[in-house]
């Protein structure tokens, strides 16, 4: 494994069930799910909510841990540039729900939002985004999977670690 980067994000719904993705920069960029790196002495719980204000404007509401995800780089190659081989990330994939009608603020500039029904996700989104979707609308929880960097190349640990949410869980809480 190389350098190991933390990250959380969430599949983000509406009352609707459409999920809300981030299409970062100009070009040919991919969807992806809203979320973002662990600062220091920080736990997963709380660099969701902050990340995902952050990114999108919206205030959210935790319900459950999806899942983690490993995020691996192909393997014995580096990335282009002086930095070395990509980063291992270990994501934290939470599902959510959009708290309110209207994002709490405006979304800084970069981000463009868009929502999305789950079996109508846009060509272009990561593997990881097409794997939570996925998760997340079947109702599983506690999935572990390694998903690769490129588009395609998702490889999943053993399903018998995942299992469907309870339904039985207080709208809103989150156990660390």
């Amino acid at each position: 494994m190389s350098a190991l980067t933390w990250a959380v994000a969430a599949v983000v719904t509406d009352d609707t069930g459409r999920v809300l993705l981030c299409r970062q920069g100009r070009g040919e960029r991919r969807y992806a799910l809203p979320g973002g790196r662990l600062r220091p002495a920080e736990g997963p719980v709380r660099a969701a909510l902050r990340d995902i204000r952050a990114e999108t404007g919206w205030d959210i509401e935790l319900t459950d841990l999806v899942g983690i995800y490993q995020v691996s780089g192909p393997s014995g190659e580096g990335a282009a540039g002086r930095a070395g081989p990509l980063p291992d990330v270990l994501v934290h994939v939470f599902r959510a729900r959009a708290a309110g009608l209207r994002p709490a603020t405006d979304p800084p500039p970069g981000c463009r939002l868009s929502w999305h029904s789950p079996d109508g996700l846009p060509e272009a989104v990561t593997p990881l985004t097409r794997a939570a979707v996925t998760d997340a609308t079947a109702g599983r929880s506690g999935v572990l999977r390694d998903v690769g960097w490129v588009p395609g190349t998702v490889a999943s640990a053993p399903l018998p670690a995942a299992r469907p949410a309870e339904k039985s869980r207080p709208a809103g809480s989150v156990h660390p």
